[in-house]
């Protein structure tokens, strides 16, 4: 992996992790730190889940 890949890489996982946290928030009724960090949490697996899936399914 070079330095090209690698960043796209890491700008689709932040471009998918903050969809998914934007959804989090969305859907929860109140706001408190403790719903943040499992929302950031469940946001980076869904992330990293999207990248693979996506991955999986190009052959790349």
């Amino acid at each position: 992996m070079n330095g090209r890949t690698a960043l796209l890489a890491t700008a689709e996982l932040l471009c998918w992790w903050a969809a998914l946290a934007v959804l989090w928030l969305v859907f929860i009724s109140t706001v408190d730190t403790l719903e943040l960090v499992v929302g950031a949490a469940a946001a980076c697996l869904g992330a990293l889940a999207a990248r693979a899936a996506r991955r999986a399914v190009t052959g790349r």
